[in-house]
């Protein structure tokens, strides 16, 4: 469902404020919606996982919000308040929306199919006007094909493409951990630095932030070398890191790179909490038919989309159950 494009002010007296998944689907859509349409806005973000970023708003005020890269289900009942505050909400979305509603101040544009990310959507928004950028997201929320034939279709040669898929993957490198303490930039921070460049290329070569990444990604990879599964099968391998900051930031990037090396198997890997629980990213392989958001809503906190999807709290003594009941769901749902 697409409306009209919202004015680039917020109504006279309206505080307006930006709400985006810190990865590198959130960073990167919200950077060319401001390039175009710029608003003084609070930033609210958080890790990867944080998504229950209403709760930050202030309440029964009318409000000028826009959304991008968060869970519309996850988020229906706030939306809801809002609007009914006199608000205005318009949201960019590629995950599970099957609570979608109507409303005369309410601007969706969500799309819930395998092969998009919300900065795709912001691209045809935009009529392609910050088109490098959706393709870094694309690399980054683990699309490479489609990202290959969005760069492609974009000129931009070998060298090119290597460049803006290490960027994204860097950024949602960056977006993985139980808190922002375990990252290396607070996802606000990240994106105020990459505002400043028109052009992804300009951040790779002149941003700090850029190397501080690559050098951290770099130490990080090094902890996982010797790094083997928990459990396996033949259509899955889960991983159980141990409980630590280097984990919990490769938590979900390492789920991406191991899935690619599979042959089609599926991940799981299951990082620690802080509170004795356990935080789960699960990829599915190409072997698998079934959806990775249906799977992972099975349990309280879990969800994604069809490819991709976690369970944020996974308690302790429920982790055996959940290797059988992946297994289970994948023999089911195998070609």
């Amino acid at each position: 469902m697409t409306a009209p494009h919202p004015t680039s002010a917020a109504p006279a007296g309206m505080p307006a404020y930006d709400l985006f998944n810190g990865d590198a689907d959130g960073l990167c859509a919200l950077h060319q919606l401001r390039m175009m349409e710029p608003r003084d806005a609070v930033l609210v973000t958080g890790t990867k996982r944080d998504i229950a970023l209403f709760d930050r708003l202030p309440k029964n005020v009318a409000l000028e919000v826009t959304v991008l890269d968060i869970s519309w289900d996850r988020n229906a009942q706030q939306v809801a308040q809002v609007l009914e505050a006199g608000g205005n909400v318009t949201y960019f979305d590629h995950h599970a929306a099957q609570t979608l509603v109507r409303h005369p101040r309410l601007h969706t544009h969500i799309d819930t199919s395998a092969q998009v990310c919300t900065s795709i959507l912001v691209d045809r928004y935009l009529q392609g006007a910050m088109r490098q950028w959706a393709i870094v997201a694309a690399y980054g929320d683990n699309l490479p094909a489609v990202a290959d034939t969005m760069a492609r279709a974009h000129g931009c040669n070998a060298g090119t493409r290597g460049a803006l898929a290490q960027l994204g993957y860097l950024l949602n490198y960056n977006a993985y951990g139980e808190s922002v303490e375990d990252l290396h930039f607070h996802p606000a921070q990240l994106f105020r630095s990459i505002h400043r460049f028109e052009s992804p290329l300009d951040f790779v070569a002149k941003a700090h932030e850029y190397r501080r990444l690559l050098e951290g990604h770099t130490e990080d990879q090094r902890a996982v070398q010797a790094l083997s599964p928990h459990a396996s099968s033949a259509r899955a391998s889960v991983y159980l890191l141990p409980d630590k900051p280097w984990a919990r930031r490769l938590s979900g990037s390492l789920a991406n790179q191991l899935v690619g090396s599979q042959q089609g198997r599926s991940v799981a890997v299951v990082t620690p909490r802080s509170d004795g629980n356990f935080q789960v990213s699960l990829r599915l392989g190409a072997q698998c038919q079934g959806r990775a958001d249906v799977f992972c809503s099975r349990y309280p906190e879990g969800g994604g989309r069809q490819t991709a999807g976690g369970i944020d709290r996974l308690p302790s003594s429920d982790l055996d159950r959940f290797v059988v009941d992946l297994f289970q769901y994948l023999q089911e749902q195998t070609a």
